[in-house]
């Protein structure tokens, strides 16, 4: 008969022996252990002592679960913030069908119920200026669709891609759209210089009067709470 498992004598060493099997060479559940931190001290007699984690082990495995916790949500947006959407377009009505290309692209984005950085080239020519550095290029036209910082196209490739269905995969992981309009500018994403009052035009007792060198052509700025930088 086997001896039952825990009777065994401690004076019969052998049979300990024979009944406390050796580590295997891989690792299993019963190691749960040592990823726990705690260590094995053997004896002269066989018997295997384990010893708990010292107290600073175990808060620097706590402190570590919970600095990765938090980080998950910044993480989150972080990858929401990359796949953000920037189109360059323009609302002047001279060329017709720029107009409607224009119009048609920003109908498709904005399907999707998703944030949609609308940069108007005809409120700040800084815009046209970005676009040009973006895509090396003198002569453009418009619209010029950016999803996360890559270049996707224009009025036919967003149509192209929009039918297919493949700028949806494009779209996943975007910041979704706001409830409603910025508070401060109402959605135009400009305000008027309060510098100068939209006159583009300073006073000094010094200088007398001087052109405004805070605001755009059109004696604007950008809205500090919903317009976003460069892509």
């Amino acid at each position: 008969m086997w001896p039952k498992w825990g009777k065994i004598s401690r004076n019969d060493s052998s049979t300990a022996a024979a009944v406390v099997p050796s580590n295997p060479a891989t690792p299993s559940f019963k190691d749960i252990h040592s990823l726990l931190g705690e260590e094995e001290d053997t004896g002269a007699a066989g018997a295997v002592r384990r010893k708990k984690a010292s107290v600073f082990h175990r808060v620097r495995i706590a402190t570590a679960a919970l600095r990765t916790w938090r980080s998950l949500p910044s993480l989150a947006m972080s990858q929401s913030e990359d796949k953000r959407i920037v189109v360059y377009y323009t609302s002047l009505r001279v060329v017709r069908k720029t107009f409607e290309d224009c119009r048609v692209v920003r109908s498709i984005l904005r399907g999707f119920r998703v944030a949609v950085d609308e940069r108007d080239l005809t409120m700040d020519s800084a815009f046209l200026t970005e676009l040009k550095g973006l895509l090396g290029r003198r002569q453009l036209s418009l619209p010029r669709v950016f999803i996360g910082g890559r270049y996707i196209g224009g009025a036919e490739e967003i149509r192209q891609l929009h039918e297919s269905g493949e700028l949806k995969l494009y779209i996943v992981g975007a910041p979704p759209a706001a409830a409603s309009a910025c508070e401060a500018c109402g959605g135009v994403r400009f305000l008027l210089c309060s510098g100068c009052n939209g006159s583009r035009k300073c006073y000094t007792e010094k200088g007398g009067f001087r052109t405004c060198g805070s605001c755009n052509e059109n004696g604007l700025v950008r809205c500090p709470d919903c317009c976003t930088p460069i892509v």
